[in-house]
């Protein structure tokens, strides 16, 4: 009697990442065992669209040998709502990678359950991988690499803020019954694929989920503009209110904070004096480094530069000016390796 037909195996994977419960998961090289799993929080509006803002390095991140979990996120004022947020998105993928494992990237259950976890946060992702390390005490990472700490009132993140609310009341009636807010918001697939193809290829392959990124990332406008309309005038908590209960409550054992030689809305040097006393306090160690670079490296993706018929000058310049800004985005990528590595 003939035994029953062995699994089909997984279809080999045709971009560089997949999609489970609204996450998007980088795998390493497939046949690679990983040495942990990282969970991913970009940037204020640009981390809902991961894939696009973020691409490169998680691409290198993954090349290093990390299963990364991306986690996009809407941009709001509360601050403890995303963090939470975040947390429950996070933990569905995380479960259904524990009890079904990524059979396109030849990856087990019981693969992924004996990663050790790590976080990396950038920007406004590094300060809710700091406030999830912060209100839960399990369930969170080992580890934490805090790129470009940001977290500034309001009124400095947005000058005249004050301001904008009562002009925003006044404009967002006319800017909803415009008929190009309309078109807008109701693109066919047809334009949305002629935005990405004007953005050089950044996504490597157009496909309908990655249009269902993109208008989430012009979704979170007028949500954004709603509030200021209605009255906000502050994040919630407050810078100080964060800065506090990070100071008491942080439970992350091991953080790396990286700064960049360039960067002036980065708030590290702040984020060091709390967590500091607070990790040593739980036996825990604390690093902070200075690499080369903007508040944007994290961003930088590998465009392809057209050169004419010629190669001019400025075609020189521009290749120049690419290749030193990846070199640098390669270099946060492998700092951020060897530290969780050493762990």
């Amino acid at each position: 009697m003939l035994g029953a037909p062995s699994p089909r195996p997984a279809p080999p994977m045709t971009r560089p990442y997949l999609r489970e419960h609204s996450c998007l998961i980088f795998p390493p090289p497939r046949g690679r065992h990983p040495l942990a799993l990282i969970k991913f929080l970009g940037g204020a509006f640009i981390g809902a669209v991961p894939e696009v803002t973020y691409g490169y390095l998680l691409e290198l991140l993954a090349r290093e040998g990390f299963l990364v979990v991306c986690v996009p996120y809407n941009v709001t004022f509360d601050h403890e709502a995303a963090a939470r947020e975040v947390f429950g998105r996070f933990h569905a993928c995380y479960d259904a990678l524990l009890a079904s494992g990524l059979p396109e990237a030849g990856l087990s259950a019981p693969d992924i359950a004996e990663l050790p976890l790590y976080s990396v946060g950038h920007s406004n992702g590094a300060l809710l991988q700091l406030l999830v390390g912060s209100y839960f005490s399990e369930k969170i990472p080992k580890a934490n690499a805090i790129v470009s700490f940001n977290n500034r009132p309001a009124s400095e993140a947005v000058p005249y803020f004050e301001q904008i609310g009562p002009v925003f009341s006044q404009l967002m009636p006319m800017m909803e019954a415009s008929p190009v807010y309309s078109v807008a918001r109701n693109a066919s697939g047809d334009a949305w694929k002629a935005l990405f193809d004007l953005a050089g290829g950044v996504i490597r392959e157009y496909d309908q989920e990655a249009m269902v990124s993109l208008s989430k990332f012009v979704d979170q406008l007028p949500s954004v503009m709603n509030q200021v309309t209605e009255g906000v005038s502050e994040f919630k908590p407050t810078p100080p209110e964060n800065r506090e209960f990070c100071k008491n409550s942080y439970s992350v054992p091991n953080t790396l904070l990286v700064k960049f030689s360039v960067d002036a809305i980065d708030d590290t040097d702040i984020v060091e004096d709390v967590l500091r006393p607070r990790v040593d306090s739980i036996g825990g160690q604390i690093k902070k480094v200075v690499l080369s670079g903007t508040h944007l490296t994290p961003c930088i993706q590998d465009v392809k530069w057209q050169v004419g018929s010629e190669y001019t000058p400025a075609d020189a310049l521009a290749q120049g000016l690419k290749s030193l800004a990846l070199n640098e985005t390669r270099v946060l990528s492998r700092t951020i390796a060897d530290w969780f590595r050493s762990l």
